[in-house]
């Protein structure tokens, strides 16, 4: 029996879409997704709040100073990098015309004196002069004339002897001046610490530092005991930080670590600089005072302050989560999406408190189209839980020198 053309060509039709519905299962089927995923477990997770610009490195003790008075330096005690003690001399200006000023406000000391006790000696002799005339005036032996006269030389004695005391102290005060200006040629260390620059050299002019005018300062002296950060953080964080939250410093200098210390000052104020964002200025001291005593105040620092941690809660990489809060997650070769209930978070953590269970593998490389849900894959790496480690971070168990910066980013 033979089939109808029309027949015939449905069949054909019919076989050539069930090869290519073959063939595209087979050899033109794409080829599975190669994905990163983390498989979500317990752990930390913090809130936290950062700084808006660059933090610094400062000493709480850092004087830059200069000699009280101007002149030739004829000494000096201490260079860049010398331990200093408090008091220790730092510095002398030739003193050669304040010592010969001493002298002289001495000698006039002693000139003082002798010119005093000839007056007093006189003025004493005066006195008695006179008690004796005033016992003679009864038998009328002394003349009312001679005693006014024995009256007031005796006055003026007197007079001339308070004079030459007066000018006794006149002297002496020139001496304490004149040692008080010889004083004033040595730079004396304010406190214990090291020399951070010095601008002078012997021979040189050293002036002081007028005030309104920037003069170099001729000492840079810094307080290795008094090492801290100083950071800006934005206005709009100004009510969350508070004296004695925990925070975690990081340094140019000391990559891939990071440092615990505690905030010790909020500043009472927002600062408002012109063309500037607002910010609030922080200050935060390292827990370890021995490793503080190494930084170099002017190192740039960042600091992450915490202002709430829950833990041994499942969590999952704030990247890994998309809009509207959705995830995907990896599932027998497929990946599927669901919706995700999040807690506490920051740019590193999501608390997850529904929509994923533990050992879920949640897809984290988002960054190619064909990444989407029902999407066929196959896992690249898996991004493996660091939660001791976090967990110890989060509960500041680290050493406070210092501890390597966990980045779960095990293969």
């Amino acid at each position: 029996m033979r089939l109808p053309a029309w027949l015939k060509l449905v069949l054909v039709v019919a076989a050539l879409i069930l090869a290519g519905y073959l063939l595209r299962l087979t050899i033109f089927r794409p080829k599975p997704v190669p994905v990163t995923v983390f498989r979500v477990a317990p752990g930390t997770v913090e809130e936290t709040v950062t700084n808006s610009k660059a933090g610094t490195v400062k000493a709480r003790r850092r004087s830059k100073m200069s000699p009280e008075v101007g002149g030739r330096v004829a000494y000096i005690g201490a260079r860049a990098g010398d331990r200093i003690t408090k008091g220790e001399v730092l510095l002398r200006i030739n003193d050669a015309d304040l010592k010969a000023a001493l002298a002289l406000a001495q000698h006039d000391l002693a000139t003082a004196r002798a010119t005093a006790q000839e007056a007093c000696l006189a003025a004493d002799l005066a006195e008695r002069d006179y008690q004796r005339s005033l016992g003679l005036k009864k038998d009328q032996i002394v003349s009312t004339e001679m005693l006014d006269r024995l009256e007031s030389g005796s006055a003026a004695a007197g007079a001339r002897c308070a004079a030459a005391r007066a000018a006794i102290e006149r002297s002496s005060a020139a001496i304490d001046l004149a040692e008080a200006n010889l004083k004033k040629t040595a730079l004396l260390a304010p406190f214990d610490g090291v020399v951070a620059d010095l601008r002078t050299e012997m021979g040189e002019w050293a002036s002081p530092s007028p005030p309104g005018m920037a003069l170099p300062p001729v000492y840079d002296l810094i307080d290795p005991t008094s090492i801290y950060v100083s950071a800006p953080l934005d206005e709009v964080d100004a009510g969350k930080v508070r004296v004695g939250l925990p925070a975690r410093i990081t340094l140019d200098p000391y990559p891939g670590k990071s440092f615990t210390g505690r905030v010790t000052r909020v500043a009472p104020y927002v600062l408002d600089v012109e063309q500037q964002n607002r910010t609030l200025e922080v200050e935060i001291d390292f827990d370890g005072a021995d490793f503080a005593r190494t930084l170099l105040p002017g190192t740039s620092a960042d600091v992450e302050i915490i202002l709430k941690a829950v833990r041994d809660v499942l969590r999952i990489p704030s990247y890994a989560l998309l809009e509207g809060d959705r995830a995907l997650v990896f599932e027998q070769g497929l990946l599927a999406e669901r919706e995700v209930k999040t807690g506490l978070r920051n740019w590193e953590y999501a608390e997850v408190t529904g929509g994923l269970r533990k050992d879920d593998l949640v897809v984290v490389s988002l960054d190619r189209a064909e990444v989407k849900a029902g999407a066929r894959a196959v896992i690249k790496t898996e991004q493996k839980e660091a939660a001791a480690k976090d967990d110890q971070k989060g509960a500041g168990k680290s050493q406070a020198g210092g501890q390597e910066d966990p980045k779960d980013t095990a293969r």
